[in-house]
């Protein structure tokens, strides 16, 4: 028998018994630092993180983790298992890409707000993906809460999303791209589109809402436009971030949709939707590029924001040289 430095004791039969999924299973929670977050990544249940961590450490002979209220920690032995696991598999994978024909791909996983991805996505990946081929763009949906938490758990390489308050960037760079106001938005045909006179802001009060989710950023912005302009409770139909699940809300009744431009850009060019011209100043959330402070971007990384970037920009300069309906018509946004 061999001691390692941190104390494993290696006994015979130890490498018959271990399997990949030991190692993928414990390198997973110890990036992760979460059980449940290592299922997700994983595709198992938590149940099976649980099965396999305890075999492993049976086999090993030693705890190699200490589980904790938020989450697990490694103990010494299992910080010194992580660094050699991490090593074998990295030899494995190229060992493996040495023998096949078709080497596996390199990925690109890219957090992106639901309300910021039509508009700013699709334009960045069709210019960016000429220049990397062999590379494959893994994009992950969800609010500023979640991006921010998977950005550092590095379950993302990068994310395109809202500024949050400073106690919540420790570790994480912003870099702003641009800021609009929300829109408010409704189906072709809506009553208050057939209206020959100005329409007030308290006209919404007679039709169900769709907004983001309580608690979110954008949201933030939906209700203190709301509260300035309504008098009393606004009627919720849905809260949601599907920009598909709001849309098919609100062209199937006279449902309003608060949300951010991006969400609707193209509907609105291609007349699916039509926006109401209220005036929503003040309502503006800086969006921007997030990624982990100091880190080094991958050159197919760099690109892609250098793409995002562009896009950005050129929302910028359509904004500026726009006619907003309330410059044209005041008298169809805030009372005043």
């Amino acid at each position: 028998m061999k001691d390692s430095p941190a104390g494993i004791v290696f006994r015979r039969g130890v490498a018959a018994r271990l399997r990949l999924r030991h190692l993928q299973c414990f390198l997973a929670v110890a990036r992760l630092r979460r059980l449940r977050a290592a299922a997700e990544a994983l595709a198992i249940t938590q149940p099976a993180v649980t099965k396999t961590l305890n075999e492993l450490e049976d086999i090993v002979g030693t705890p190699l983790l200490r589980r904790e209220r938020r989450g697990v920690s490694l103990t010494a032995a299992g910080v010194a298992f992580e660094a050699h696991a991490a090593e074998g598999l990295a030899a494995l994978a190229q060992a493996l890409e040495s023998v096949q024909s078709n080497p596996v791909k390199p990925v690109l996983r890219l957090g992106v707000l639901p309300t910021v991805a039509p508009a700013l996505l699709a334009p960045a990946v069709e210019s960016w993906q000429g220049q990397h081929p062999g590379v494959t763009l893994h994009v992950v949906e969800a609010n500023n809460a979640q991006l921010m938490e998977q950005l550092g758990q590095q379950q993302i390489d990068a994310a395109v999303a809202r500024l949050a308050d400073p106690s919540e960037m420790s570790g994480v760079a912003f870099e702003f791209l641009y800021a609009e106001p929300l829109v408010v938005v409704t189906r072709p045909g809506h009553p208050l589109l057939q209206s020959q006179s100005a329409i007030k802001p308290n006209a919404m009060k007679e039709y169900r809402l769709v907004l983001p989710p309580a608690g979110t950023l954008i949201r933030h912005g939906a209700d203190s436009f709301l509260a300035a302009q309504l008098e009393g409770q606004a009627d919720i139909l849905a809260e949601t971030m599907s920009v598909s699940v709001a849309r098919s809300l609100v062209q199937t009744s006279d449902a309003i949709w608060l949300t951010a431009p991006s969400a609707v850009a193209m509907d609105l060019a291609s007349g699916q939707l039509f926006a109401l011209p209220f005036d929503t100043t003040g309502t503006e959330e800086p969006v921007g590029l997030l990624q982990r402070s100091g880190e080094a971007s991958s050159p197919a990384l760099a690109d892609l924001l250098d793409a995002l970037r562009a896009v950005a920009a050129q929302r910028r300069l359509e904004r500026a040289l726009a006619v907003m309906p309330s410059t044209a018509a005041p008298e169809l946004g805030r009372p005043g």
